[in-house]
């Protein structure tokens, strides 16, 4: 087993390669604040060949190639290809639609693989993250853009996860029951019974308007890490940061 020490580390960069990289994603952040562009999805704009998905998603395993062509059914053409992977942007009701060939076991609420995701615009509050994560650790919360993505086998699960998400979000239930009315949901629908959870999203879906960006806070440790460098330079170096771990 490799250990830390094996791994190239952040400190092979020199002082101006570190600024620098800093430096130029500083410089594009400031750019899409002023448009007012909080991210950049240029994928949307592309469209994949004719045929080219179904070439690709031929060797595929089974279960992912079947699904992808249920997708390729209803959404038509990806934007983007490549041989792991199909992705649609902008298909509605999704932000995105990823499959791959590679999947993830999940043994929730049965054994299973996860190869589907599906993404919506949705702000989660930084202190429910930790809640839709003991409901189902295969829905992905990304506070920054405002996004969250819901990973598994099928559409119908995508659908079922993230109405239980929704229903965390507003305090309509509590975990333990998200997790019963989706273990109940998931038989029902494959038993085609009234399933209405996993049919399709109850809630109105948000286009745009859900990033939650933060804020900058970083002058004080600048000017702080300042001082600290010129210490450094005359011979006076002191510990940079309050170091708990060792190193």
């Amino acid at each position: 087993m490799s250990t830390t020490d094996d791994q190239p580390q952040p400190t092979e960069l020199s002082t101006g390669e570190r600024l620098a990289t800093t430096g130029r994603a500083v410089a594009q952040g400031v750019r899409h604040m002023v448009a007012g562009e909080h991210e950049t999805q240029d994928g949307a704009d592309l469209r994949v060949a004719p045929g080219e998905p179904e070439r690709i998603i031929e060797g595929w395993p089974l279960p992912q190639k079947k699904v992808a062509e249920q997708m390729l059914a209803k959404y038509g053409v990806p934007s983007e290809a490549t041989p792991t992977r199909l992705t649609w942007y902008k298909n509605a009701p999704w932000k995105r639609t990823e499959i791959t060939s590679d999947v993830v076991e999940h043994h929730w609420p049965a054994v299973h693989s996860d190869f589907l995701a599906q993404t919506i615009d949705y702000r989660v509050p930084p202190h429910m993250i930790s809640a839709i994560a003991e409901f189902d650790g295969s829905i992905i919360v990304d506070r920054t853009k405002g996004e969250v993505s819901a990973r598994c086998d099928s559409e119908a699960a995508n659908v079922l996860g993230l109405n239980m998400v929704h229903e965390l979000v507003t305090g309509k239930r509590t975990v333990q029951e998200a997790r019963h009315v989706s273990e109940e949901n998931t038989v029902a629908y494959n038993l085609a019974r009234n399933a209405p959870y996993a049919e399709r999203l109850l809630f109105e879906v948000p286009r745009g308007g859900t990033e939650d960006l933060d804020h900058s806070s970083i002058s004080g440790a600048i000017t702080r890490q300042t001082a600290g460098k010129i210490k450094d330079i005359v011979g006076e170096p002191e510990e940079p940061t309050d170091r708990r771990s060792p190193g």
